[in-house]
């Protein structure tokens, strides 16, 4: 394996939502931490966005945030972010692809979490 741990923190974004035209905000802290023994780059990342209506997008490219830090053993990189779906619950899931030193390439899982507002049941 290779060492690389991701954990998420999903949250509802009220005052930017706008439940009337079907437009729920949800923000996101994610954490890449390294229990690895090698430093490596994040190159890209891959998003799939599911909404409770069975809507899909596909959210891909370089980095996350506009970085693309380096990460070495020990060390943790923390970014928040937001997703925007039209139903009141969904889901995220998806992987980064990494570079090590010697220029190896490897992707690691971004476990499934998932968008709710608070006190709906669905």
């Amino acid at each position: 394996m290779n060492g690389f741990v991701i954990k998420t923190e999903p949250r509802y974004v009220e005052k930017e939502s706008d439940p009337d035209n079907e437009r729920y905000v949800f923000a996101y802290t994610i954490t890449i931490e390294n229990h690895g023994d090698t430093s490596a780059q994040l190159l890209n990342r891959r998003w799939t966005v599911s909404d409770g209506s069975g809507k899909v997008q596909e959210v891909a490219g370089p980095g996350v945030v506009g970085k693309q830090p380096h990460i070495a053993p020990g060390e943790a990189f923390r970014y928040t972010s937001a997703a925007i779906i039209e139903s009141p619950v969904g889901s995220m899931t998806g992987h980064y692809e990494f570079q090590r030193a010697d220029g190896s390439l490897f992707e690691v899982p971004i476990p499934i979490f998932s968008l709710a507002v608070p006190n709906v049941v669905h």
